[in-house]
């Protein structure tokens, strides 16, 4: 009796669903609707991993060789990096068998629709069901080893906590925080600081950590949480740090993008010690509206050349007045200028643009638009355009 394998079309039906967009992000949302934990896990990473892993079944049926042949590198290196994460053990195994669960319906389905023979069909099905429950099993003995090495001095401990509540991964248990030393009884100031140094970061993370506040380093910057502001002395000369107000654990995420958007400003425009993250919210806000700053800008400059050096001199001179509150004198003296030297530019200014900038008693909103249109118009010369 001859007994005839059905590698195709199942081989081409696996391959062709780990190529396909949509079958990996219904994977992923799948995985995630059973896993909270872990959805709030990069999605790209997250599809770059379940397709690395249909593969690798495709290429199983295509081989019929025998489980313990086959590379399940992709899925020990799942369970890993969710350990990395904080992502408990158990939240990760219900992703995971959603997934399988989910994908065995549609792999059913399409080789419905190709035809495979029932008798096929079943040996497909059963042959998936070994392939996922050995999947489990090497994500399982992934995150098992990454548990293993992984360092588990004060330092380490205080990094993985501080990235779960920050970044990503599941947020820590109270009872996690409580075994590394820390309070978790309220809001805290969220602190990102344009530290990099290892060593710098290492040896300020463990004079600021205390059990009020958790300090490290975080994609190569000092960052924290602390209930006591660290003064400028604390973090040394020539840093510049954020700190955001007292934050509920609940929005520490979002806040901390934030301080990370005002560091970025803050570092352009040459600012050191520590700064409030209400200092930046103008910019912050009208950072993220680009294309209105520039309809703004051409509306009101969009007779100034940025190729011409003296009009590139009218705009800064006028974006000085602004920042030092109309003062020619103090505008004189930022620039290293004669207050007649600033006035003459304004009325450059006023006679190449046909605007000109707003009196103090006209309101708050004229001298935000022309502070708006000015320092997009002076990035644009100097910063290449945002991708659309």
């Amino acid at each position: 009796m001859t007994v005839t394998h059905h590698r195709e079309p199942v081989t081409e039906i696996l391959r062709a669903m780990a190529v396909d967009p949509e079958v990996c992000g219904e994977l992923v949302r799948t995985a995630g609707a059973h896993s909270p934990a872990a959805a709030p896990l990069p999605e790209p990473e997250c599809r770059r991993q379940v397709a690395a892993m249909i593969t690798a079944a495709g290429e199983w049926f295509a081989t019929f060789g025998g489980i313990e042949e086959q590379d399940f590198a992709a899925a020990r290196l799942l369970g890993a990096d969710r350990a990395g994460r904080g992502v408990p053990m158990t939240a990760l195994l219900r992703g995971v068998q959603a997934a399988l669960t989910r994908a065995a319906e549609i792999t059913v389905d399409r080789c419905r629709s190709a035809g495979v023979p029932d008798g096929a069909l079943i040996t497909a099905v059963l042959r998936l069901k070994e392939y996922g429950d050995a999947l489990e099993r090497q994500v399982i003995s992934g995150y098992r080893a990454a548990e293993r090495g992984t360092p588990h001095t004060p330092d380490a401990i205080r990094t993985r906590l501080l990235r779960r509540l920050l970044v990503d991964g599941a947020p820590p248990a109270t009872e996690d925080m409580a075994s590394a030393g820390i309070r978790q009884d309220g809001p805290r100031h969220c602190f990102v600081s344009d530290i990099a140094d290892p060593a710098r970061t290492r040896f300020l993370a463990r004079g600021l950590s205390s059990p009020d506040g958790i300090f490290g380093p975080v994609d190569g910057r000092l960052a924290g949480l602390c209930l006591r502001v660290p003064g400028d002395e604390e973090i040394g000369p020539g840093a510049l740090a954020v700190l955001s107000p007292p934050t509920p654990p609940g929005e520490l995420r979002p806040v901390y993008r934030l301080c990370l958007r005002a560091l970025d400003i803050g570092g352009r425009r040459g600012l050191r010690g520590v700064r409030d993250l209400t200092d930046f919210a103008a910019e912050i806000a009208l950072a993220g509206q680009p294309l209105l700053g520039s309809y703004l800008s051409g509306r009101l400059l969009g007779s100034l050349d940025r190729t011409d050096g003296f009009h590139q001199q009218l705009a800064l001179t006028a974006l000085a007045f602004l920042d030092h509150g109309r003062r020619l004198d103090q505008t004189a003296a930022s620039l290293f200028t004669h207050p007649n030297t600033v006035r003459y530019r304004l009325g450059r200014l006023h006679q190449i643009t046909g605007e000109s900038l707003p009196d103090a008693p006209s309101g708050p909103l004229g001298t935000l638009h022309w502070w708006w249109a000015l320092t997009t118009w002076l990035r644009q010369d100097t910063e290449p355009a945002a991708p659309g």
